[in-house]
Order: C-alpha cells, then structure tokens, then sequence
C-alpha cells in the first residue's frame, strides 16, 4: 500500500526535508561569492563571539577569588587592608568581566545586523519579483490576504534564523564543552556526570515538547492567516457588503475564523506554559543537585566558599543559554515552517517564461495573426478552437460574440499572459513564445472595462505609463483624454489621491485616467477590453469619442459587448464557442440577417425599451 500525506512519519520527514531545503537556501546569504564585505563582516562577528565566550567562562573565576579573598583559609587574619584591597579589585575586575561580555556580545550584534538586514531585503526583493513573474492563472487562484501573510512571516524568519546558524547552537556546545570541561578537571567526575544528565534530559524534552507544540502552532499560523484572508477579502468588497447589507454576515464569518484561532492559541499558550515549567524543574534539579555536592565539599573542607559560590555562577550561567536554546529551537521551528510556505511560493514556477535566447520584438507595422489557434484554461474545457484571424496594420478589428465565447481570452494571450495550445499568435511575423515578455507589453496597451488604479496621486497613476515622461507631457496626455480639466479644477490638482483602486473617482474619471495611462505609454498596438461596458450611455459617447482619437494610427482591437460601440470599426468578426462565425463591416453583417444581425436587434429592443 502507498504511503500518503496523512501517515505521520511521513509528514515529519516532509517537515525535515522542508527544513533542510530551506537552511540551504538561506545560508548562502552568510557566505555570498560576489559580496566580500559579507564574508568580512561575518568574520569579524565570529571573533567579537569567541572573545564574549571567552570572557563568560573565565568570569566565574574572578567570582571566586573574590569570594576567597573575603573568606581566607583558616588561619589567616580576616579583614586585612591588603585582602579588603584584594577583594575589593577583584570585584571590580569581576564586573569589568561581565560588562566586557556584554560588549562583545553587543559588537558581535552591530557588526552583523547590516548582513541580517541585506539578506533580509534581498530574499523580499526576489520573493515580490517572483509574484509578478507567476502566471495570472496564478493570481486569479491566489487569496491575496494569506498570501500577503506568508510572506510576512517568511521573510521575518530571515534574519532569526541567519542569527541562529552563526550564533545559536556552535557557540552554546562550545560554551557548555568548555564549562563541562572545568567541571572535570577542578571537582570531579560527578559533578560532570550531573551536569551532562540535566543537559541531556533538558534538550530532549524540549525538543519533544517543541515538536508538538510546532504542530499546535501551525494550526494556530493557518487560523490566523484565514482569518486575514476573510478580513482583507471582505473590506475589498466593502460596496458589496453594504448592498447586500452583510454586515452582520461578515463579522459572523470573521468571528468563526477567529474562534478557531483563539482555541489554536490557547492551546499554544497551555503548551508553552508545560514546556517552560517543565524546563525549569529539570534545570533547578540539576543546579540542586550539584550545589548539594558542593556544600558537602565545603563542609568536608575539599572545597572553598568560593568554590561554592563558583559552582553556582556556572549553572546559573548555562542556565541562560540552555533556556535560550529552548527559545531558540522553538523559534527555528517556527521561522522553518513560516519560511518552507515562503519558498513553497518561490519554487511555484511560473507558466510562462521567456525561451533562452529570446528577443525583443520589433513592431514595425502592427500586424496580429492568429494562425489555428486553440486555447482552455482547462483541458476538459476549450475556449478557442482553431481560431485564424489577421489584423493588419493600422487596423481596427471589433470582436463580439456571447459571454464565454472567448472574446477576453484573445486580449490575455495577446499580452501573452498564457501560451496558446495550439498553433501560434505573432506580430509583424514574430511568434510571441520567441520574444521577450518585457519587450511584448511594452509594444502593447490596454483599457480594460475597468481600470483600476493605485492608491496614489492622480499624477502618479497617469505617469504610470511612461514613468520618465516630463510632468508637460502627462498634462498632455490627460488633455487628450480630456480630463485636464476635471483634474485642474480639484482642490490638489494632480496630487489628489484616488484611494484605494481609484475608488475616490467616478468610473469615467477612472477610464479616462486610465486612457491617459495608456496614451502616454503611446504603444503601436492597442486593446479594448469592453472600455465602456461599465459606464452610462453619456459618459460613454464621451469616452468613445476619446478612444476612437487614441486608435488613429495604430493597430486597435476591440473587445465589445455593445454592438453600437463598434459600428465605426475597420471590421466585425463575430465569435461563438471559440471560432468565428462571422466577419464584416457593421452594414455588411446587418445586411447578411446572420448572427450579428440578430444580436442587434436585440440589442436595440432592449434599448427602446429601457
């Protein structure tokens, strides 16, 4: 029988796996080929923490003397000026001790935060690339407020576990060698046996509890980020919550989501609460056990008083870095798990890319021709079967057709947002699939049916489509698109911000903020994606005549739903179930009584009757 997902060692070895492949993606980060001063830096980190265990380990020795200097051996005159003076440096050479610790550790810590933080905005840097290249089919399945969640989490674990590989575990068995060692050689063998049996018990229950406590904490993670999603989804619908008055609905939904969250984190808070209690009874055992050892060595005159005292500052001192690393190993996990759905997401690889050797295209005219092309977003379901169509240059080409015919799906494979199935899609005789994406949309522009805008200014958004353009030269473009005026007579001119997706304008605002976008982009090829589907019979007239001036010399397609839209186009191609059923001029196609004809009529029953 198969092994699947569900059988739990499976899943721990996935885990493993998921770790291990991540520890491998970030620690190049320590040690870039092409960034010396990276490698610098991190030396010299490595040294500031070896001098800062260094002085921890031989702290406690200070302490001693310290402490025998103001209980002399039997014997001798207590409270002598000359031991008073002893004492009293050797205190002061004891604080002098822990204060340096401290500012090795400090230094090691300055040095080293320019590294955690490159590493930090580069691997975010590629992360936010990466979710521009994937695929819309991608994004259309995406679920932005979980999405927006992974990576935040992810990209926070960086600089944690970059610390944890340089700094966390080799320095604390380091640290612990060198005191197991003192233990051995200054006392004796129990001493050490103690020690190591406290260790030993400490890591293995908190690495068990830990494991369970990963588990309990990714349900609680998962909670949280549907959580955010049903949040983030909801607000971005806000018009539609409010026509449907959903309010109450929503915070309903909310509130489910959250209730799994709160049962997940109580759970992780009982845990917590377990692993540190438990944690604390083994260390406090051990440092019993060997302080009982000592005081017995102190009554039986083996030992001195700052023996004693010596033994103590060196369990309280691995107390430290053995709660640490339950911390630590706690916090791994978790940066593991936050950073594994992160390059989950950076190894999603991208449906379409660039061929090697790929080029720029080069439009000279602005020829597009479909030639046999077939076209699903699921195999089971295709949307274009066969389609052949040439646009000539200069051209204006309307397609109309019923929903689901596959209008929307030529302007996607027209941007090349997915690659045809079969056949090929070429410009001026170049197959799309042998150029550059980056080269394609440059040489293309679109007004969609509904243009969403960034939350920015009125300038910035119109910018967006030549970003060097001069500010005389984005004036210009909104004249064209004539909404200068609008935009002159608003309290902050250009600087008025449009909110979030331009919702603070009207939708002929927005269109004509978005044909501005696209004249100064000033592409050869330009498509219509239902522009004025969206808007009232007077704000489209307006805007159609906008768009008619836009198109002049250039190739223009027009995806139209309103047939009254197109009646001025070059040509009509009519398309049903993926292929065209007919192609003509407006009068032409009437004339015919076919297809077309009959979606007119329709039309402009509805109309009359409206």
């Amino acid at each position: 029988m198969s092994q699947t997902t569900t059988d739990p060692d499976f899943d721990a070895a996935g885990e493993r796996a998921r770790g291990w492949r991540t520890i491998r993606r970030v620690a190049p980060y320590l040690w870039p080929a092409d960034k010396p001063w990276v490698k610098h830096r991190v030396i010299w980190a490595l040294v500031a923490l070896a001098f800062s265990k260094l002085v921890a380990v031989g702290t406690p020795f200070l302490y001693k003397a310290a402490v025998d200097a103001l209980a002399p051996a039997e014997g001798a005159a207590p409270g002598t000026w000359m031991l008073a003076v002893g004492a009293v440096g050797l205190t002061v050479a004891y604080g002098m001790a822990r204060l340096l610790g401290v500012g090795f550790t400090q230094l090691r810590d300055v040095i080293f935060a320019r590294v955690a933080q490159r590493a930090l905005r580069q691997l975010a840097l590629e992360t936010f690339e990466h979710m521009h290249a994937l695929s819309l089919r991608y994004h259309i399945t995406r679920k932005t407020g979980g999405l927006s969640r992974i990576i935040e989490r992810g990209v926070k674990g960086v600089e944690f576990l970059l610390r944890f590989l340089l700094f966390s575990v080799g320095p604390l068995i380091l640290e612990l060698l060198m005191v197991s060692v003192i233990f051995f050689v200054l006392f004796d063998v129990w001493y050490l046996l103690v020690l190591a049996v406290t260790i030993a018990l400490y890591v293995l229950f908190t690495f068990k509890v830990t494991e369970w406590r990963v588990k309990v904490r990714k349900q609680m993670m998962q909670q949280d980020t549907d959580a955010n999603q049903k949040a983030i989804d909801s607000l971005l619908n806000f018009e539609t919550v409010k026509y449907f008055g959903a309010e109450t609905r929503e915070a309903e939904r909310y509130d489910q989501a959250m209730a799994g969250y709160e049962e997940a984190a109580l759970k992780t808070a009982w845990s917590l609460g377990f692993l540190n209690f438990g944690q604390s009874l083994l260390i406090t055992a051990g440092l019993v056990g060997v302080m009982v050892m000592a005081a017995m060595g102190v009554q039986s005159g083996a030992l001195t008083v700052g023996d004693f005292v010596m033994v103590n500052a060196y369990m309280i001192q691995i107390t430290m870095p053995l709660n640490f690393l339950g911390t630590v190993y706690r916090e791994i996990r978790q940066a593991l798990v936050d950073m594994g759905e992160m390059f989950d997401l950076l190894e999603q690889p991208p449906d379409v890319t660039d061929r090697p050797g790929a080029r720029a295209i080069d439009v000279r005219g602005g020829e597009i021709v479909f030639d046999g092309v077939s076209f699903g977003y699921d195999p089971a379901r295709p949307i274009l079967s066969g389609l052949d169509l040439a646009v000539g240059a200069g051209e204006t080409v309307a397609i109309v057709g019923p929903s689901g015919s596959g209008k929307s799906t030529i302007g996607r494979l027209l941007f090349r947002f997915y690659d045809v199935t079969e056949g090929a899609l070429r410009i001026d005789g170049q197959d799309l699939r042998a150029v550059t994406q980056e080269s394609l949309h440059a040489a293309l522009g679109i007004v969609p049916q509904d243009t969403v805008l960034f939350n920015d200014t009125i300038y910035y958004n119109i910018a967006y489509g030549r970003p060097d353009a001069s500010r005389a030269e984005v004036e210009a473009a909104a004249r064209a698109a004539k909404i200068h005026d609008f935009v002159a007579s608003l309290p902050e001119g250009y600087e008025t911000q449009v909110g979030e997706r331009g919702l603070k304008l009207s939708g002929g605002e927005k269109q004509r903020v978005g044909i501005a976008r696209t004249l100064l982009k000033d592409p050869p090829i330009l498509l219509l994606d239902e522009a004025t589907s969206a808007l009232d019979s007077e704000t489209e007239r307006d805007i159609q005549d906008s768009l008619r001036a836009m198109g002049e010399g250039r190739t223009v397609i027009t995806i139209a739903h309103r047939l009254s839209t197109v009646v001025d186009a070059d040509r009509i191609v009519v398309l049903e179930a993926g292929r065209i059923v007919e192609s003509g001029r407006h009068e032409q196609l009437l004339a015919r009584g076919g297809r077309y004809a009959a979606m007119w009529q329709r039309q402009q029953a509805e109309e009359a009757a409206a």
